[in-house]
């Protein structure tokens, strides 16, 4: 067996059951297989597509006009020592702490082809910036579907708190293997940064027009790719449930969880959340009435950290022909799932009220509305966040690296 194919036998014939199997019972239940595929098709196309290709498109815009090597030369003070990955995966974290997953694996893969990372650089940045947008957060998890906005706070700041923990975790994953090269000290941070802008555009070389078409049809080669997880996922989830495989995961996680407390109105939201985050969110939701609320939260956070495996099969084909492998990416969503739990409970006593004072009112009701309007102003308020977030990192990155070219010249002294 070749090195590019080390799948073992069992595993082969284990993939082609599987596949039969949905096949089959898309077969034998036709019409709840077309009405899972229709409210698929109704969330992407009304929410997804429309949310995300702007900074899709923007996003590759911004990596041709060469702002991401600007911002990789400006950052590498801060992104190396604290994530070990190169200065310019501080661009993924922005975009992935804006606009959502899966956008920063597509970035972590479109950096890994322009050999702007290594392998391994890659599998750390892909798993820590793989995290959920606040409007979805505040608006569809804590009012569309707990009806409590102040939980969204908790939710959030659990939900980063532990993406961040998860990153400084992962700064020791495959620390033997080769980093990228370090950007040099010599000279002013912010002539090298502009410096590698214009290197960048001029190795680029593709016309304005040319770069605005190629963004536009990547971005939504991607979203069509993405739409297609989602109904595949919402297929697959109902036909699972309606065989009794739902309930069964539902038995077993019970009988692991219920020492620890877990009130078992939460165990079909943890199932479903398993397969699909918005639905394991919003069935959590629904236990509010049954189970603890606190009890509740943690689930939701765990569920929007795991992200899904739909989520997970769109980053595996996202990465494919780049060498970077999903398994960090999974293990990572594991930690970070419990990271978030453990802060979420942490969170809830004596931070949560403190912190609700501050949730935004805007929130409320972009995931409500739907049309021009609410889009416009979701893209409005994710990119003002993006902005605000890329500023707050250039600035820290400029601190760091004034302060390490400052104890260079104090040891030279």
């Amino acid at each position: 067996m070749t090195s590019k194919n080390r799948l073992s036998y069992p595993g082969a014939y284990l993939i082609a059951l599987i596949a039969v199997s949905v096949t089959v019972s898309m077969v034998f239940f036709p019409e709840d297989a077309f009405l899972a595929a229709v409210k698929g098709l109704d969330v992407w196309w009304n929410i997804v597509f429309p949310a995300l290709l702007p900074f899709f498109i923007g996003a590759e815009l911004l990596m041709g006009l060469g702002v991401v090597h600007f911002m990789g030369v400006l950052l590498e003070p801060l992104m190396r020592p604290l994530f070990n990955v190169p200065g310019a995966g501080s661009f993924v974290m922005a975009m992935g702490l804006a606009s959502g997953f899966p956008i920063g694996s597509i970035l972590t893969a479109r950096l890994r082809r322009e050999e702007m990372c290594t392998k391994v650089e890659g599998e750390r940045l892909m798993s820590f910036t793989n995290t959920a947008d606040p409007l979805f957060m505040f608006g569809a998890v804590a009012v569309g579907m707990f009806g409590l906005p102040q939980v969204g706070v908790a939710i959030a700041a659990a939900h980063y708190l532990s993406s961040l923990t998860t990153g400084i975790l992962l700064r020791f994953y495959g620390r033997k293997e080769p980093n990228s090269p370090e950007e040099q000290n010599s000279g002013r941070l912010i002539r090298r940064a502009f410096d590698a802008l214009y290197i960048a555009r001029k190795k680029d070389g593709r016309p304005m027009g040319q770069l605005m078409g190629d963004a536009v049809r990547n971005s939504v080669n991607s979203l069509l790719m993405i739409g297609g997880f989602i109904i595949l996922f919402s297929v697959i989830i109902r036909i699972l449930t309606i065989i009794g495989v739902v309930g069964v995961l539902s038995r077993l996680l019970m009988s692991v969880l219920s020492p620890l407390g877990l009130d078992p109105a939460l165990t079909p939201a943890i199932i479903s959340g398993l397969f699909e985050v918005t639905l394991g969110s919003q069935l959590a939701g629904q236990a509010t009435a049954s189970a603890p609320l606190v009890q509740t939260v943690m689930v939701a956070g765990a569920v929007i950290a795991w992200s899904g495996l739909s989520v997970h099969a769109q980053v595996a084909s996202i990465i494919s022909g780049t060498g970077m492998k999903i398994t960090p990416f999974v293990i990572a969503r594991f930690i970070h799932a419990v990271l978030a739990t453990v802060y979420t409970y942490v969170l809830w006593g004596p931070l949560a009220p403190v912190l609700s004072r501050y949730s935004v009112p805007v929130f409320l009701s972009l995931e409500q509305a739907r049309g021009p309007a609410a889009l416009w102003w979701r893209t409005y308020h994710l990119g003002w966040r993006f902005l605000l977030v890329c500023l707050f990192l250039m600035a820290c990155g400029f601190v760091a690296g004034t302060a390490k070219r400052l104890k260079v010249f104090v040891f030279r002294r």
